[in-house]
């Protein structure tokens, strides 16, 4: 099923209509649904559009491939189908062929290309300065290894000067997982955007018939399933020697955050632990995170930012014997009770996002430069303190400042009079103070927010 991607398809296209030469780089890590995107793209264009998928294999049999789908585009000459198996040929084709209409050229996972040929991307580079940035041809370069197509096609690369358009496939915010699953209600859909991150494919796994439960019974804690073996696959596709990305990622689940205490825990060095973060970050799987208000520093820190991964760390390895022993409906029971502690990051993630959706499109009382959290030390309490959701206007006139509670029970009085308290940090003359709530507030708490001009905000 093909799941949103709308304005991506739409440059696509606008880029297709304008008959000029092309070359889009088209990347975001696996299953973020890119070759989904490049098949609706596809859709009503048969007759322009050559189509290859780079397989992990030698660079011969690639080659081999990559000179059978352009022997057997549609409109090629009668007369000149047959192809020796040179890379030179095959682009000379493709020159030849856009020279007076539109051709669409795809190469799909890129990454294994170049895994087998090392030079290709400096020889496609070449081919487009001398004779297809004069063609109709659109190339678009399509990759999943985030490394590869960063040293390959982004930045100060080969295509430095010759992509005329790169695109990244992210993850789908809340806001946009929420559109395609009227199935579930409003809770059940944030907690299905809890476990999946919003990357496509996860979301594509959930059935709207069944209840969250029994998705994450048959996805997670089942040992058949795709997503009980992902995180494994994903860093054996990756990396060399997964062991300690494991390690690392373990660490981040049981809570370590600081380079320092996440070294600690796996026995590595904090230099060689930093490799690993940074690695991990480029993957998309954590993040480094730092007050909103503060330059990195001292308060860094690092999460997950595919929270599938999160939720597969913190709750499928300390009960791999008992899945594998049929036993899921047993530790369903453990898990369950603590969904909501974990469903409290993943809703003050939802409303930061809100936030930044409202200040992005204008409807917030001021414009922020900036939307984020913030933690530290706060003198008057003598104790460590985090606000979730900080936005900050330029001129350090304004500010906001939020907080979500994640309850079955209505938000009482003393979580606004709290986060009231923790914005007195800030010396800001206009704090803006939001309380966002899943089950709705008090009397005595909406009471509390006329007399101190808070907006108090209802999980729908």
């Amino acid at each position: 099923m093909f799941l949103g991607r709308l304005d991506e398809l739409k440059k696509l296209n606008n880029l297709f209509m304008n008959n000029r030469f092309e070359c889009v780089i088209l990347h975001g890590r696996l299953r973020m649904g890119k070759t989904s995107l490049l098949r609706e793209f596809m859709k009503d264009k048969e007759k322009y559009c050559i189509y290859f998928s780079a397989e992990p294999t030698s660079d011969r049999e690639n080659l081999d491939a990559l000179a059978r789908a352009v022997r057997t585009f549609p409109r090629a000459p009668a007369g000149e189908l047959e192809l020796k198996n040179y890379y030179e040929e095959v682009f000379e084709r493709l020159n030849k062929l856009s020279r007076t209409e539109r051709v669409v050229m795809i190469i799909d996972e890129y990454q294994n290309l170049v895994h087998g040929n090392k030079g290709i991307s400096d020889f496609i580079a070449r081919f487009i300065d001398s004779k297809l940035n004069t063609s109709q041809l659109m190339l678009i370069i399509c990759g999943s290894s985030e490394a590869v197509m960063e040293s390959e096609t982004l930045g100060y690369s080969a295509f430095h000067g010759r992509r005329t358009e790169q695109m990244q496939l992210r993850p789908f915010s809340f806001f946009e997982t929420k559109r395609f699953y009227g199935g579930f209600s409003p809770f059940d859909i944030a907690v299905i955007y809890g476990i999946t991150g919003g990357i496509p494919h996860y979301l594509n796994m959930m059935k709207s018939e069944l209840t969250v439960e029994e998705n994450i019974l048959r996805t997670f804690f089942d040992p058949m399933s795709e997503l009980f073996e992902e995180p494994a696959n994903f860093l054996r596709r990756e990396v060399r020697d997964p062991a300690y990305y494991n390690a690392v990622l373990k660490a981040i689940a049981s809570g370590c955050n600081k380079n320092s205490e996440i070294s600690a825990a796996v026995g590595l060095e904090t230099s060689a632990c930093t490799a690993y973060l940074k690695n991990l970050i480029s993957f998309g799987l954590i993040g480094r995170h730092t007050p909103v208000t503060e330059r990195a520093g001292k308060k860094t820190i690092y999460e997950f930012e595919d929270s599938m991964f999160h939720f597969w760390y913190r709750f499928v390895p300390a009960n791999a014997s008992l899945i594998h022993s049929g036993m899921a409906h047993i530790i369903w029971r453990n898990i369950a009770a603590q969904i909501p502690s974990y469903m409290d990051k993943v809703f003050k993630d939802i409303c930061r996002q809100w936030v930044a959706w409202r200040n992005s499109s204008g409807s917030l009382p001021v414009q922020y430069a900036d939307v984020g959290r913030w933690w530290g030390y706060d003198p008057v309490a003598d104790t460590d303190s985090a606000i979730p959701i900080v936005a900050y206007c330029a001129d350090d006139m304004d500010a906001l400042f939020g907080d979500a509670i994640w309850s079955d029970s209505p938000a009482e009085a003393s979580a606004l009079r709290s986060l009231e308290e923790r914005s007195r940090l800030f010396r800001y003359p206009n704090r803006h103070l939001y309380l966002f709530s899943r089950s709705g507030f008090t009397d005595e708490c909406t009471e509390l927010a006329v007399r101190l001009g808070a907006n108090l905000v209802m999980f729908e």
